[in-house]
């Protein structure tokens, strides 16, 4: 990506282009599923429709679920005192004909899953739980529909879902720093910096472009707080497994009566020792403050060069 670019505070951002490569390819989940429209609210329209007001079956009618049109047709046939006959039934498309076809009667029935209802089906349960699994998301679907969805399928729609209801990846990346700013306009002194890199298109740098390199961030009342607990933080940092991977890197610190109190956070490209350095003088310059606090982690090798490259600022325990 070039060379590091400037460390700059949130209030001087101003307007900031951010710009990704999008690698995913969506074609499988476009030829199976329908995206739906701005002003669709993805219920599942007409579940429970059972029949029209003639009691007659028309072409259009939709069903809840396999079981409810299989209790449609049994209802039909008692009142008309008829009985049919399953001739072929599969997990997506029912078929029913009465015992007389091709004798003077000719009904017959043909119901099938319609897909872009199950995907739809699937946006109550994130709205609700953003975090739900995918094997929950495929049980949910064959226990309304009795279709058995692929993994990769249930994961592309729950995808099309949270970006339906949160918002895809690309734009809240573009929306960050207008979230950060909000949150300094909101809470005064918190504090946030963001380290971006330039842009290159065939080794020229792409003027007013730049991307998201390393963000650390602290709350105004995790700020103070801290001046109430124990002369001592520890650190410690996770992978992050969504579309764009890096590293989410946290410090807590503990009061008086033994509660943790997470204190600073950073989001960074990996557990290098350049990143644990960035975390950790923004640490100290904004949240610590003082000399003589201890820092305990687990003696991480790119922790450790970051420490060496304090200048002393950090003081044992270095469990």
């Amino acid at each position: 990506m070039g060379t590091v670019g400037d460390e700059v505070n949130v209030d001087e951002l101003g307007d900031i282009d951010w710009e990704e490569e999008n690698n995913d390819s969506e074609e499988e989940f476009e030829a199976n599923y329908e995206v739906d429209d701005e002003n669709d609210d993805g219920d599942l329209a007409g579940e429970g429709n059972v029949a029209a007001e003639n009691g007659e079956f028309s072409v259009g009618m939709e069903f809840g679920s396999r079981e409810s049109v299989i209790s449609a047709i049994k209802s039909y046939t008692i009142s008309r005192e008829v009985d049919y006959t399953m001739y072929e039934s599969e997990p997506q498309t029912f078929y029913a004909k009465c015992k007389g076809y091709g004798a003077g009667c000719d009904c017959l029935i043909r119901a099938s899953l319609i897909r872009k209802k199950a995907c739809y089906a699937i946006r109550p349960l994130v709205e609700a739980d953003p975090s739900i699994k995918v094997k929950s998301v495929i049980a949910e679907v064959q226990g309304r529909f009795n279709y058995i969805v692929t993994y990769r399928k249930a994961w592309l729609a729950k995808q099309k879902a949270v970006a339906k209801v949160f918002g895809d990846w690309e734009v809240s990346y573009q929306t960050l720093p207008v979230w950060l700013k909000a949150m300094t306009v909101k809470m005064p002194r918190s504090h946030v910096q963001i380290k971006t890199l330039p842009v290159y298109r065939e080794s020229e740098e792409v003027q007013g472009v730049r991307v998201l390199h390393r963000v650390f961030w602290s709350f105004y009342p995790c700020i103070v707080a801290f001046r109430h607990c124990k002369p001592l933080v520890q650190v410690d940092g996770t992978h992050l497994y969504g579309k764009y991977k890096g590293a989410l890197l946290v410090a807590v610190a503990q009061d008086g009566n033994q509660n943790i109190v997470p204190i600073a956070f950073a989001i960074v490209e990996g557990e290098t020792a350049d990143a644990w350095e960035f975390f950790l003088t923004n640490l100290w310059r904004y949240v610590v403050t003082i000399d003589g606090v201890g820092i305990i982690s687990d003696r991480h090798t790119s922790i450790d060069a970051a420490i060496a490259r304090s200048n002393g600022a950090w003081s044992p325990p270095r469990a």
